[in-house]
């Protein structure tokens, strides 16, 4: 009889008997039961190799560092959060919620591709014939794509080799064995050896791979940690299936730079890259409305402007404070400090904070404008057209800078807005056209700054 081990999915540590805590990582309720594997010698010396070629001892800046070459993907957005390409020997990790539009994505790449490079897709939750059904409903040609129907690693890599491929999509890497493994696919061990494989190969023949990964109900990536850490970079689809817009977003990123994020919108003939997301995250109002505020935030080098929307209404006995998209506790440390500081009272009052178009923002740049639309709700003022704020607000009231500040007011200048209230260190030296900046150091000077315009 096999023996039997339990692995974390987690952290990829065993135990000899099933526990509710894993004694490594202290996760609950992570421990999956697997055959122990039997590492024989014919094994030993396929996986116990490094994953990149070894070179000698070389003293720093003796090192040759020469610029990275980069192909486009013919997918702008994509090329975006890549840092201008894909790289020649580099490992891609996307993952995101099923029904996202991952496989589109990666379809309408491998096609753009095909015309520049042998390419190869991998498919291993659809057979050929669905590969071909939504490459025709995209409108794709798909004359130089080649596709494998295929689970094995060995034979995944036996016609990576044969066909040359020098860009190869594996949809998805949970579905991927080695038989050099006695644990099912999408476990643990499975899914570390198989990424482990699959990185050695395009290291040493310089092939691009995309590992398509599935993702947890909590939204991170299934499988072992040190999948994330094996590839060269790790990107997210986010993005609601109510919503036709989807985000791509880089968690890592050993090419370019981390928190990058791409807009797409999902059409009829697949995803089209949006060149001004702005647009999404801006409600249209047709007269200026009381509790509305926009945000100029950072979403890696690109400035976003954000519609904050604020909701006060009278409360009961215990109001509520509730947010989406911003954090709820620090909603709760600004109400604070709007009356202590400025004297606005909210205790009574149920306090709704919302960031429009479903986007999430983490940033403390967003303290501003949130105070400035909840101060509007509450006293039912609209802020004038054509109006932005941002920067991050102290517990004593300050108004501190927010980085790379010129150029989120060039980006609010760009797109027709006239009036602005940032923080003092963030006015910038030289007036910008068509903008008026007025230039705080204190949540109550920024409040006196708002009433002024009305």
């Amino acid at each position: 009889m096999a023996k039997t081990i339990y692995t974390c999915r987690d952290c990829g540590g065993s135990s000899p008997k099933w526990l509710g805590q894993c004694p490594h990582c202290r996760a609950w309720n992570t421990l999956d039961e697997a055959v122990a594997e039997t590492a024989g010698a014919s094994t030993r010396n396929t996986r116990f190799q490094a994953l990149a070629k070894s070179q000698p001892v070389a003293t720093l800046s003796e090192i040759e560092a020469a610029e990275i070459a980069r192909t486009p993907t013919g997918q702008e957005e994509l090329d975006r959060v890549l840092g201008g390409g894909i790289v020649e020997g580099a490992v891609v990790l996307l993952g995101g919620d099923p029904g996202i539009g991952k496989s589109t994505l990666l379809l309408q790449a491998v096609d753009a591709l095909a015309a520049q490079m042998k390419v190869l897709y991998v498919t291993g939750e659809e057979s050929g014939a669905q590969i071909a059904l939504r490459a025709r409903r995209l409108g794709l040609a798909g004359d130089r794509v080649r596709v494998l129907a295929e689970i094995q690693l060995e034979k995944i890599i036996a016609a990576i080799e044969a066909e040359d491929a020098a860009f190869c999509v594996v949809d998805s890497i949970q579905t991927v064995y080695s038989d050099q493994l006695n644990s099912a696919p999408g476990s643990v061990a499975q899914v570390r050896e198989c990424a482990a494989q699959l990185t050695r190969l395009a290291k040493t023949r310089g092939c691009t791979v995309v590992l398509v990964g599935h993702v947890t109900k909590e939204g991170a990536l299934a499988g072992p940690r040190v999948l994330e850490h094996i590839v060269d970079t790790v990107l997210y689809f986010e993005g609601d299936t109510h919503s036709s817009f989807r985000l791509v977003r880089a968690i890592k990123n050993r090419f370019g730079a981390v928190n990058e994020i791409g807009v797409f919108a999902m059409t009829e003939r697949g995803l089209k890259g949006v060149s001004n997301p702005s647009a999404i995250f801006l409600s249209t109002h047709g007269e200026p409305v009381p509790g509305t505020c926009v945000l100029v935030t950072l979403e890696g080098t690109r400035p976003l402007l954000v519609e904050i929307q604020a909701l006060v209404d009278s409360g009961g006995a215990s109001p509520r404070r509730l947010s989406v998209g911003l954090d709820r506790d620090r909603l709760a440390m600004l109400l604070a400090v709007l009356h202590r500081h400025a004297g606005v009272s909210c205790m009574d009052q149920d306090v709704f904070v919302n960031a429009v178009g479903g986007v999430r923002i983490a940033e403390p740049a967003a303290d501003l404008a949130v105070l400035l639309a909840i101060q509007g709700s509450l006293r039912g003022r609209a802020l004038p057209r054509g109006f932005i704020a941002f920067g991050e607000v102290g517990l004593a009231g300050e108004v501190r800078p927010a980085p790379r500040g010129q150029e989120r007011l060039k980006e609010a200048a760009k797109l027709g807005f006239s009036v602005a209230v940032v923080p003092k260190a963030n006015a910038p030296k030289k007036p910008i056209e068509g903008l008026t900046i007025h230039a705080v150091e204190r949540i109550e000077q920024a409040i006196e700054a708002v009433r002024g315009l009305g």
